[in-house]
């Protein structure tokens, strides 16, 4: 092996057989590239503190609120005692420091231990801090503690659900009070002294009022999605009763209507009542499937049978829901052009849902006309049409309410799609639908 260097290009290496140019990934031998383990590390430390987290979060939102509300409590009782913030206090009137002693513990713990209850029990909490706060005033402790005052007033202001106005005016007759006293034992502050402080606490009260307005105002909109949810899933499953019960019903009365008039022939006889209980067998199933959508746990099957019987009816079993209507003395014609896209999202059971109800009213008005169903795979959408001639015979006619068309008219309309049905000339019907593929309802 030979090497061949020269000075300001690549280092170049060939063995006879040919040359490679090493460049920039030239490395020595015996250097292995491998991941980083600082970024593992670092990676599974956050995991396992995001864990941690949780877990600490989920043990804390799990305690009473007595619990959850006291720490801050205790941080103004011990803030109080220290030297740094002991002279932080508020003050009202300017009435003389005076040192703290037994009386000034008492106080302090008057002021901060009642924030503990402020949720569970506002009204009092609020009532507790307002005389711990007098006191402090009164008699010139000026504790840091007295800054209870305005947490109390927000969490009451938020929490307080009855006597609202009862309690703000006996607020304010109290702090008249407070300021008759204070303006003959302080050093006589003005009036707009003592508004300007009432109007502080009001918009501490104010603030909490508002944040009750926010909560209310939450709990109602998730109240009314909770609402409009259920109503949108009643709809939905009513929906789909309509579509599997009305044709299978339809069907079993059309079959079991013509097998009345087939006493003289056996044979015809027996395969007209193979057909009525292959159709409830059918609609037995179909109501398992829409069970199944109620109670997930319902009807779990594992194996070969949950795998042959889809939850969802494919377009691909529009040929079998034809070949029924067949059997029901229905002449249908099926066409289906096109290969269905890879995904199709909900449109499949749109689709299958279309020409269903389609077929049902056509037993149930035109029973006896030909009928033809035309399914189209498009790249980006699917187009259903069943048409029926004539008015054919009502002797199987079964009374409608309309809301399958409608229904489907839903259907199709949240999928984007375009619905249309009515007559045409000549008697017939015909129904249309254009369904949009890969779209989830």
């Amino acid at each position: 092996m030979t090497e061949q260097r020269s000075a300001g290009s690549p280092e170049r290496r060939t063995d006879g057989a040919g040359h490679r140019e090493s460049g920039a990934g030239l490395r020595p031998a015996g250097l292995r590239l491998r991941p980083s383990v600082t970024r593992v590390r670092a990676d599974g430390i956050r995991h396992r503190l995001d864990s941690a987290r949780k877990r600490l979060g989920g043990i804390w939102y799990r305690l009473d609120v007595v619990v959850r509300d006291l720490p801050f409590g205790l941080l103004l009782l011990i803030g109080s005692f220290l030297p740094a913030l002991r002279s932080n206090g508020t003050v009202v009137g300017g009435v003389p420091d005076r040192p703290h002693d037994a009386l000034a513990v008492v106080v302090i713990l008057l002021e901060s231990l009642p924030l503990a209850v402020r949720r569970r029990w506002p009204a009092l909490s609020l009532a507790l801090v307002s005389g711990g706060f007098a006191a402090d005033q009164l008699l010139g402790y000026h504790t840091f503690a007295a800054t209870a005052m305005g947490v109390a007033l927000v969490s009451t202001g938020s929490h307080l659900e009855r006597h609202r106005r009862s309690f703000v005016a006996g607020l304010t007759v109290a702090y008249v009070a407070l300021s008759v006293g204070l303006s003959r034992l302080g050093t006589g502050e003005t009036v707009a002294e003592y508004t300007t402080f009432y109007l502080a606490m009001g918009l501490a009260w104010g603030a909490g009022s508002w944040l009750r307005t926010t909560r209310q105002a939450e709990a109602e909109r998730r109240e009314r999605v909770a609402v409009e949810t259920r109503n949108a899933e009643r709809t939905r499953i009513a929906r789909e009763l309509h579509d599997v019960v009305t044709h299978h019903v339809t069907a079993m009365v059309v079959q079991a209507e013509a097998a009345r008039y087939l006493t003289a022939a056996p044979d015809r006889l027996e395969q007209s009542l193979s057909a009525v209980a292959d159709t409830g067998r059918r609609a037995i199933t179909d109501l398992r499937h829409l069970l199944d959508l109620l109670n997930p746990d319902h009807g779990t099957r594992s194996g070969d049978d949950a795998a042959a019987e889809p939850r969802t009816p494919a377009v691909g079993r529009v040929l079998t829901l034809v070949e029924q209507t067949r059997r029901a003395g229905q002449p249908v014609e099926f066409t289906e052009e096109g290969a269905p896209p890879e995904s199709t999202g909900s449109s499949d059971l749109v689709a299958y849902r279309v020409v269903q109800e389609a077929l049902t009213n056509a037993l149930k008005y035109a029973h006896g006309s030909r009928t033809s169903v035309v399914v189209r795979h498009g790249e980006r959408e699917i187009t259903v049409e069943v048409g029926t001639e004539g008015t054919g015979s009502r002797a199987a006619a079964v009374g409608g309410s309309g809301r399958g068309l409608a229904g489907l008219r839903e259907r199709v309309d949240v999928l984007g799609g375009d619905f249309s049905a009515g007559a045409v000339a000549g008697g017939g019907f015909v129904v249309r639908a254009r369904i949009p593929a890969g779209v989830r309802s």
